[in-house]
């Protein structure tokens, strides 16, 4: 029967011609290092820094534009960065997505997000607060709520 079926891959042009060896020979691999790689970063829009009274707190204020930018916003909380996330420039099904995962992201990360506005959100790391970064943004003059 296995025959038939060579026969048949054959005669339609499926089969190949070639023997396989079982033993493969290894060669030698080397690891990249960090060193030897070079790193590519795309363009990022708008993205503002604010350090609130000498602390190590940064606040990054990012507006994407596309659900692939929205992994930058868990990158920040990953690095204990609080974000001011705007999505005055999103249309509504764009928005969802990126409202979705920035959502399971700061759940995941105990994080806290609070509402400033209909398309604005402070988004911010487990160990701070967002009653202080809403006090220190307003005196900063940074957003007059």
């Amino acid at each position: 029967m296995a025959d038939f079926f060579d026969k048949f891959k054959k005669a339609i042009g499926f089969s190949d011609d070639y023997e396989y060896e079982d033993e493969y020979e290894n060669e030698d691999v080397q690891p990249v290092t960090s060193e030897d790689s070079q790193q590519v970063q795309k363009p990022q829009r708008q993205r503002s820094r604010a350090s609130l009274g000498g602390a190590d707190l940064i606040i990054t204020v990012q507006e994407p534009l596309s659900y692939d930018e929205s992994a930058k916003v868990a990158d920040d909380l990953i690095n204990n960065k609080a974000v001011v996330l705007n999505f005055e420039q999103l249309d509504n099904d764009v928005k969802g997505r990126i409202f979705d995962f920035v959502s399971g992201a700061v759940y995941a990360l105990n994080g806290k997000m609070q509402k400033v506005n209909k398309d604005i959100f402070i988004i911010a790391p487990e160990k701070v607060e967002v009653d202080g970064v809403k006090e220190e943004l307003k005196n900063q003059g940074m957003f007059p709520w």
